[in-house]
């Protein structure tokens, strides 16, 4: 059992978890409240989209590191779960139980709420999942991209399927509501933020690992452009990143009338950001680059965190 819950990244799925919990209830039924409306997704149908996303995440875990057997065996031997206490053969048959529940219950969500496209996407995100291991991953920067959109993905699910269900009862003009716009502004606000911390790390990731990536043929960040390159994107992407949550901050009423908002991202958010440039340019080592990876979860928990603070402000 250990090893099932190292392979599928237990403390990643649970910040999923955490993640559409709080968009739900720390988030988007505050804002329905506030324009007088009640949600109409059932928290035991919430509760299907959260198996889905968990279990669709956790394959795609399971698959990749069914590939990386050869590079895991260079960047950490160590932290090897196939091969080193569960068989290939076991990992896949995991990894094809996951896909099915996580597409089975993405199928059902996807009727429920009369969405055709979403009935694609869980359809598709198993095979996108298989080629990013397989193919996309050796790419760089192309598989940064993917991991971080399907990130984002997370908290956009949620939204839409909450809205999908409104409609069935209110009709469509809700969707020109602007207890729709908020919902959906806040929320893409909160899908960026995860875009790009995410973005960060697995750049970060990338550095770690780019001993066993380059004799595995890999065409990373790092690899095709340097550490010293790579470093200074990272740092660019940071700073855009504070620059557009201190533009936000002081554009809207909302957030600048609030002391706790302001401290929050003082202390929380720009600190550790501003600390995480200055371990970033510290690092040399495999070791310190795990630190760091480490260091921007926990950055990524902070801006998971200040949901509930946003939902206090309506």
């Amino acid at each position: 059992m250990t090893s099932l819950l190292r392979l599928v990244r237990l403390p990643n799925l649970l910040i999923i978890i955490l993640l559409q919990c709080l968009i739900r209830y720390g988030l988007i039924i505050p804002i329905l409240a506030h324009f007088g409306y009640h949600p109409v997704l059932s928290h035991f149908r919430f509760g299907l989209l959260v198996l889905a996303s968990v279990c669709m995440a956790a394959s795609g875990y399971v698959i990749n590191d069914y590939f990386d057997i050869k590079i895991d065996r260079i960047n950490r031997p160590e932290k090897m779960v196939i091969d080193n206490g569960l068989q290939r053969r076991a990992a896949m048959f995991f990894h094809v139980i996951l896909s099915f529940i996580g597409v089975f219950v993405g199928l059902f969500i996807s009727y429920i709420a009369r969405k055709e496209t979403w009935a694609l996407m869980f359809l598709l995100i198993p095979v996108f999942l298989w080629y990013y291991s397989t193919t996309f991953k050796k790419q760089g920067f192309i598989g940064n991209m993917i991991v971080a959109g399907l990130t984002a993905l997370v908290t956009i699910v949620v939204v839409s399927l909450e809205f999908a269900m409104l409609v069935r009862v209110h009709g469509a003009p809700i969707i020109n509501s602007e207890a729709c716009s908020t919902a959906w502004f806040w929320t893409l606000g909160f899908a960026f933020f995860a875009f790009v911390t995410t973005l960060i790390r697995e750049i970060v990731k990338d550095m770690e690992d780019v001993l066993g990536d380059e004799q595995g043929g890999c065409r990373t960040l790092p690899i095709e452009i340097g550490m010293k390159f790579s470093k200074i994107f990272v740092s660019i992407l940071t700073c855009c990143t504070l620059l557009s949550i201190w533009a936000l901050y002081f554009s809207f009423n909302i957030l600048n009338s609030s002391v706790i908002t302001l401290w929050y991202i003082i202390l929380l958010i720009t600190i550790p950001f501003i600390l995480s440039m200055y371990l970033l340019y510290k690092s040399s080592t495999p070791k310190a680059y795990h630190r760091l990876n480490t260091f921007y979860k926990l950055i990524m928990l902070f801006g998971i965190l200040f949901i509930l603070i946003a939902g206090q402000l309506f």
